[in-house]
């Protein structure tokens, strides 16, 4: 029999271990859909798993929950083995893209329904909703028809439903992604308030990076089933671990740093794979473990199969102190139209965007990226004419 946890020990949190879940398609064919991911998650972190639709992401989240039986690995949440608890027996919260509230129940006896289910006092659920309206920005909505509520207020209410019966761990998979993008960047915000304001350990899926930037204290980055890098924010920005993670954080070109040494700092830009964010073994990165795979390590290589390919992509990558050859990374915003500019391009296209003039230049010997504008009278560019390009000045 395991002994009892003392009161005063701290908590462990969420732990993934070597986890493998397969699906089989409608044809009957069997896929990979988690491919050995091993994470942890402290309590009290928020953490995003980002990747491109098929990456796993949902998939992971699910066997977290319960809902999808993985093939191999463990899930444990505060030292607990959960396998073979139920979903419903897990203590865990969660949040779906579309809310699904109740249109028969007022915005209260939405967000008071778990506490129902547990049979609160009603003293303490009139409380509670109150309480957590407030920390949504709905206070004063609790008599209204959810009928009536704006797509934004109805997931503030989703989310205050999901809060209110303190889930040991939030699962949110994808909930702002039905909106438009405007208000997916307002209410990125408020979530991470309401989650921090109420000390919530979460995990929250998505595809787009900026929402996870906005609601994440770190971030997994996730493709074709297996964990690429984890790390927080601003690390993840600035030394993003291959090139794959790079491309899909928006980063467009990719040069040897030895001829662009320059460029090199400039806002926009990133070293890939620098300080070894992402190596073949386990690796810890801001208080969340991981096993990284050998795609980080020669920036987006498959694995080889036992051809001794895979060992000299890695020795590759290793080289020049582990940089995997000392790429740098150009993203837009990075370079600027200048006269004497080092750089010379020509113009694909040019439109005015969200505020700024947006110019996607091919640059001789570099590929297409987007060079920013943020003058007041902006001027767009004629298509095939010629431009110089400097170093953005921050």
């Amino acid at each position: 029999m395991t002994p009892p946890t003392p009161v005063d020990a701290p908590r462990a949190g969420l732990g993934v271990r070597g986890l493998v879940v397969h699906y089989r398609d409608d044809d009957g064919t069997v896929a990979l859909a988690v491919d050995g991911v091993s994470l942890e998650v402290a309590p009290g972190e928020v953490l995003a798993l980002l990747g491109p639709s098929g990456s796993g992401k949902s998939t992971l989240l699910r066997a977290i929950a319960g809902l999808e039986r993985p093939s191999a690995g463990t899930i444990t949440w505060d030292g607990r083995d959960l396998a073979g608890v139920p979903v419903h027996r897990r203590g865990f919260g969660l949040m779906f893209q579309d809310g699904q509230l109740f249109a028969h129940r007022s915005v209260a006896r939405n967000v008071s329904f778990g506490l129902e289910m547990a049979h609160v006092p009603r003293a303490e659920q009139r409380a509670r909703v109150a309480e957590l309206l407030a920390v949504v920005g709905l206070e004063g909505f609790g008599d209204r028809d959810v009928a009536s509520l704006s797509g934004g207020e109805r997931q503030r209410v989703a989310l205050a439903r999901a809060l209110a019966p303190e889930p040991a761990l939030l699962l949110l998979d994808e909930p702002l992604s039905a909106l438009d993008r405007a208000l997916r960047e307002r209410l990125a915000a408020e979530v991470r308030t309401a989650l921090k304001a109420t000390g919530t350990t979460a995990v929250f899926v998505t595809h787009d990076h900026d929402e996870a930037f906005a609601v994440a204290d770190r971030i997994a980055v996730l493709d074709q089933a297996r964990l690429l890098q984890v790390d927080g924010p601003v690390e993840l920005w600035r030394r993003p671990a291959s090139r794959r993670v790079a491309e899909f954080l928006g980063f467009e070109a990719f040069v040897p740093v030895a001829q662009f040494e320059w460029l090199v700092g400039a806002p926009g830009t990133a070293v890939v794979g620098r300080g070894g964010a992402a190596r073949d073994s386990e690796v810890r990165a801001g208080g969340v473990e991981v096993r990284a795979d050998d795609e980080a390590l020669a920036d987006g290589a498959t694995r080889a199969d036992g051809d001794g390919a895979g060992t000299a992509r890695r020795d590759e990558a290793r080289a020049d102190g582990g940089l995997g050859g000392a790429v740098l990374a150009i993203g837009p915003g990075a370079l600027e139209i200048a006269d004497d500019g080092p750089l010379g391009g020509r113009v694909v296209a040019s439109g005015f965007r969200r505020g700024v003039t947006e110019t996607t230049v091919d640059v001789d010997g570099v590929g297409e990226v987007t060079v920013v504008d943020h003058a007041a009278d902006p001027v767009l560019r004629e298509p095939g004419s010629r431009v110089h390009l400097a170093a953005a000045t921050a």
